[in-house]
């Protein structure tokens, strides 16, 4: 069998020129178009694949031990995920606080992900804010593009829905479990299918049980701060 440990792909994605000589990071995070098998964003997924992997691990001795991981992998750890997980960078994602997310789920975050507080993501679910081209040159390219994901304040995401990218689950909105939700979801409304369709509208809780800032998010539709 031959060694292909050394085996690297070549950069023909064209992107990078003299008028333009951002890195593939740099490009990735301005949310212009990229080229995947960049060796600087590689090993940023290699660091937050280990980094998920020593979570799995430190969340079996308790929360403490577990938290310390996931805050240096996402800034913070006021939230809870539930092991295994993946992320393919980590700083790219924001969590608010406590959000609660299920196993086996899928973070591609190229683009950012932004998570409201109080959110609970089922068992299975991806959140993929990168694809690439639509064309067979392009895809041989390995052109990447991404768009970001929001998710508002107290949302239900069932288990193993995906959300593409670019899409806005608003703020007390409810995804059915095995949902594709390809456009945003408007606050307080549940939607369910492949593609999801509003089945239905919620009423807004009372007052006295919205956490701080619900009420003006609602408002402000699918914006987080």
């Amino acid at each position: 069998m031959a060694d292909t440990s050394d085996v690297t792909m070549e950069d023909n994605s064209g992107l990078i020129t003299a008028s333009d000589p951002r890195s593939h990071k740099q490009r990735m995070l301005a949310g212009d178009w990229f080229w995947g098998p960049d060796p600087e964003l590689l090993a940023d997924q290699a660091r937050a694949s280990a980094l998920a992997e020593e979570y799995t691990a430190a969340a079996r001795l308790g929360w403490n031990e577990g938290a310390a991981v996931i805050a240096r992998l996402f800034g913070r750890a006021e939230f809870y995920i539930k092991p295994p997980f993946t992320v393919d960078y980590g700083y790219n994602v924001n969590i608010g606080i406590g959000s609660f997310i299920n196993s086996g789920c899928v973070l591609l975050d190229a683009a950012p992900i932004r998570i409201g507080e109080n959110v609970l993501i089922g068992p299975g679910v991806q959140i993929l804010t990168a694809y690439h081209g639509i064309t067979v040159a392009a895809r041989r390219k390995a052109l990447t593009h991404a768009k970001p994901i929001t998710i508002g304040d107290d949302a239900w995401i069932g288990a193993s829905s995906i959300l593409l990218p670019g899409v806005t689950i608003a703020a007390g909105a409810v995804v059915g479990a095995g949902s594709v939700v390809t456009k945003n979801v408007a606050p307080l409304t549940v939607v369910a299918g492949n593609p999801a369709r509003v089945l239905r509208e919620l009423e807004a809780p009372p007052a006295a049980e919205q956490s701080a800032g619900w009420l003006r998010k609602r408002s402000l539709g699918p914006s987080l701060p």
